[in-house]
């Protein structure tokens, strides 16, 4: 008989496996095939994920909840990915260190400019999924290290 163990966390349940916790992925991206491979792909990968469209939505899951990566589209519809860093900025700075900036504008100065003025970590599209695996393991090493 299989065991599973359970973590508490802002009063919700995350079933675990081999006494592991999950790490929790917020995903802001309005492309939705784009969402849909990567969520699929990040789950396969023991990750738990909440995906919205914009940024508003965004900022409700996080103020709603802790995450350990948020994963941050640039462009997006009501409240692109700037603003969204800067409102979280405000209400919740600790997630600061936890986003990954995705961006299919590599060279667009303002988005440049910014990502460079918050010391972003950015993934240039199109990217393998392997390629956001990956930072993220390096995101949260560096997190967890202080």
């Amino acid at each position: 008989m299989e065991k599973k163990y359970h973590a508490f966390k802002s009063e919700e349940i995350h079933e675990l496996s081999g006494g592991v916790r999950m790490d929790e992925v917020l995903m802001l991206e309005d492309e939705g095939d784009l969402t849909e491979v990567l969520k699929e792909y990040l789950e396969g990968h023991d990750f738990r994920v909440t995906c919205v469209k914009n940024g508003l939505d965004g900022l409700k899951q996080v103020m709603s909840r802790e995450f350990d990566i948020i994963l941050c589209d640039m462009l997006m519809p009501n409240l692109p990915g700037d603003m969204f860093y800067l409102a979280v900025q405000k209400v919740k700075p600790n997630l600061c260190r936890r986003f990954i900036f995705m961006t299919g504008h590599k060279g667009e100065k303002k988005i440049d400019d910014f990502i460079r003025s918050v010391r972003g970590v950015v993934l240039w599209k199109p990217f393998h999924p392997h390629e956001l695996l990956d930072t993220i393991k390096c995101v949260l090493k560096k997190v967890r290290e202080g």
